[in-house]
């Protein structure tokens, strides 16, 4: 079949009392100058013995590897201070003359904080409002369990601050396999223990997965018979290196990841993945269970009150993770909720403090009733795709996704964006395609056909600097690489890469619209946030500090959008 020329149309419209042009790039950024520990990553060729070389000539300890294939390497350096503003230039000249160093990284400190609403605890499954037919839709599990479904064989490992492996609800269903301490480096991923029970976080994601069934206690997991892991990783120092061990820890055991953190929900943060965390994602859905791909799934954030957009999240922005966001048991858009392109579905979650919250798994052999944000989201819609992996084992990462915007319907959500898609599919930047229907997502995976193998086209659109005008159409008709090697049949995602150059990013807006006329938002405005602290980094995550008063010239990224167009 032959495609006709398209025309994307990159629209950006601006607020017509904006200040002279500043610049502005793709990549993550961090409100704070980045702060360098005494550990790098290094890639060598041959291994190991090398490795022990480098580490013996330069007064390093081998940490062991990053990766099962022995390429890269995790050196710490004793005699370097825990934690700098400055790198070490003296072990970076060392490993920039050394020939048998490939690629090296001082690793830097990353702030991620957890997607959770501080609230009281408190416990059964007559409060699971959200999946045990007390309203009408719900998440549609109870169907699902009907047909004897409940996550046998399937592995989910939740990375955060720990997991109490011991909790009644959870010991029966906790994986060793699937668990690690990439805080402190050792198999046990207990959380440490606080007054104000603040490493809760891992431990209440994973009940709402894989609590026990039938066993009179607390409540029930929408998967409650699948072995539930955890990763300790948010529990002291993390970099880029933690970041990517976690997200690799046993990829062909582990068959889904969620993850219910990210960069700061402040409506300033732009931050992303680094160089290792990416890799991690690329070898997971390349390599993960056995090539079909490993599951990402990603809570969207916390950040409505400050603004926040998750376009500006490299994790939930990235097409290797599956983005969940909230709506309230009314289906109204909750105060925390971030709008975005990147969102594909939406679970359950609390509204105002009087609203219903969701029933899990506490510390201290507890329970609570309380868990609340997009942090409770996505461990449902984690649970709920271990259902369909069980009843079709064969489903890639890619087959997930179409069948998550498939199996996620309105319903009785509340939007003013609500748009029909060029095939007729209704989407929105608060919800994506909307609240996730376990029954219709199983049944639909009974019978699913793979998907074709991926291809990329790559277009470039501006190839000359080009002034920035109050409101600006960039138009671009393009064939999808029609009649080439990597042509395109049919779009699952857009990624955008963008640089441009303004002077207050919180006045700008980046949409992009298909030829059939869906417009996403790649970046909204957000006047109301000020931005003057902004430090933002470039496409290859590495920091380039850029602080000043709101005039100064600041960068911002508008890359990774995935957009509303699969299916």
């Amino acid at each position: 079949m032959r495609l006709a020329p398209t025309a994307l149309w990159l629209s950006l419209a601006l607020a017509l009392n904006l200040a002279p042009f500043g610049p502005l790039a793709v990549g993550g950024a961090s409100a704070r100058a980045p702060i360098y520990v005494s550990s790098w990553a290094v890639r060598v060729t041959k291994g190991y013995q090398e490795a022990e070389r480098l580490a013996r000539k330069f007064g390093f300890v081998n940490l062991g590897k990053i990766f099962p294939d022995g390429q890269y390497f995790h050196l710490r350096h004793r005699g370097v201070v825990q934690q700098s503003l400055t790198p070490h230039w003296g072990h970076r000249l060392h490993l920039k003359r050394d020939p048998k160093v490939q690629w090296f990284q001082q690793q830097t400190l990353r702030r991620r904080v957890k997607r959770s609403l501080a609230m009281p605890t408190d416990p059964l499954f007559s409060k699971q409002w959200y999946m045990n037919n007390e309203m009408k839709p719900d998440l549609n599990i109870l169907q699902v369990w009907r047909q004897g479904l409940t996550g046998q064989g399937i592995v989910v490992t939740v990375l955060d601050d720990g997991i109490e492996k011991d909790h009644p609800d959870l010991w029966a269903n906790y994986d060793p396999l699937a668990s690690y301490d990439f805080n402190d480096y050792d198999p046990d991923p207990q959380p440490r223990y606080t007054l104000s029970n603040e490493n809760r976080h891992g431990t209440r994601c994973a009940g709402e997965v894989a609590a026990t069934g039938n066993n009179g206690f607390c409540g029930i997991g929408v998967a409650f018979n699948a072995r539930i892991g955890g990763v300790r990783m948010l529990d002291g120092t993390i970099t880029d290196v933690v970041e990517a061990q976690s997200l690799s820890l046993q990829p062909q055991h582990i068959h889904i990841y969620s993850a219910s953190w990210g960069p700061e929900d402040d409506g300033r943060t732009v931050d992303g993945p680094g160089v290792l965390t990416r890799e991690a994602f690329r070898r997971g859905v390349t390599k993960g269970r056995g090539g079909l791909g490993t599951l990402f799934v990603w809570a969207s954030g916390n950040g409505g009150l400050h603004y926040d957009n998750c376009n500006c999240d490299g994790y939930t922005n990235s097409i290797h993770t599956l983005s969940v966001g909230s709506t309230t048991r009314q289906g109204r858009v909750p105060w925390y909720s971030e709008a975005c392109a990147s969102t594909l579905t939406t679970t359950f979650s609390s509204g105002v403090a009087t609203d219903p919250q969701i029933v899990t798994t506490d510390l201290h052999h507890q329970c609570t009733q309380r868990h609340t944000g997009t942090s409770a989201s996505a461990p449902l819609a984690a649970g709920m795709i271990a259902l369909a992996l069980e009843v079709n084992p064969l489903l890639t990462w890619r087959d997930l996704q179409h069948l998550v915007v498939r199996a996620s319907r309105p319903a009785q959500l509340q939007a003013e964006d609500w748009r029909v898609n060029g095939v007729g599919r209704q989407v929105s930047h608060h919800y994506g395609y909307g609240l996730l229907d376990a029954g219709l997502l199983v049944d639909l995976a009974r019978t699913w056909l793979p998907t074709r193998l991926q291809k990329k086209c790559v277009i470039r659109v501006i190839h000359t600097p080009t002034p920035i005008l109050p409101l600006m159409h960039v138009p671009k008709n393009v064939s999808a690489c029609a009649r080439r090697r990597h042509g395109i049949r049919s779009l699952e995602h857009v990624q955008v890469r963008l640089s441009l150059s303004y002077s207050r990013r919180g006045d700008l807006e980046i949409s992009l619209t298909s030829p059939m006329g869906t417009r996403s938002i790649l970046v909204a405005i957000r006047d109301a946030v000020p931005l003057h602290t902004a430090a933002l980094r470039d496409d290859g995550g590495h920091g380039r500090a850029a602080p000043g008063p709101p005039g100064d010239q600041q960068r911002v990224c508008a890359a990774g959008h995935r957009g509303a167009v699969p299916g």
